[in-house]
């Protein structure tokens, strides 16, 4: 009977050890998760392959100038892209990016809705930080785009060939 009261007390030393080591790992898991993340800068975008080669040139003029902090510079070569451009959500991205760095916000939002409507698949314009103060953008109107034939086959009858 002795050796089972010994393993018994060796139980119950081991409690206290167990819910300190847990407490630790949840105050660390919760500790880490409310730390500040840092964001990534916020950078200009290049157009997608196909834009008209004015639009490509006047956004790398654009993007120059931005890195090199001449926002006004930047806002007026990305205005310009976004009219060779119209229907590019980066370049209207990164006419926003310019107009949001001049203190142009209620223009930059319009900007910045246009981009992520042009660019429903874009994950740097959806989740990018430069959006988050003008609301989140319903993910109903997220659209995924696929191309024909990459549909999920086999999942609801049809045929997924042979097995």
């Amino acid at each position: 009977m002795r050796r089972r009261d010994v393993s018994l007390e060796r139980d119950s030393g081991m409690n206290p050890l167990f819910l300190l080591g847990v407490s630790f790992l949840l105050f660390g898991v919760t500790a880490c998760a409310f730390m500040d993340k840092k964001e990534k800068p916020l950078v200009p975008l290049g157009l997608e392959s196909g834009a008209k080669p004015q639009a490509v040139t006047l956004t790398e003029q654009g993007t120059q100038a931005y890195h090199a902090k001449q926002f006004n510079e930047a806002k007026n070569y990305f205005s310009q892209a976004v009219a060779e451009a119209p229907q590019s959500g980066p370049a209207h991205y990164n006419y926003a990016l310019a107009l949001n760095n001049v203190g142009e916000t209620e223009q930059a939002r319009q900007q910045f809705m246009e981009a992520a409507n042009f660019a429903p698949g874009d994950k740097v314009i959806w989740d990018s930080p430069a959006l988050r103060p003008y609301g989140k953008v319903e993910p109903s109107t997220r659209k995924l785009i696929l191309p024909p034939g990459a549909g999920r086959q086999g999942l609801g009858g049809g045929t997924g060939g042979p097995r």
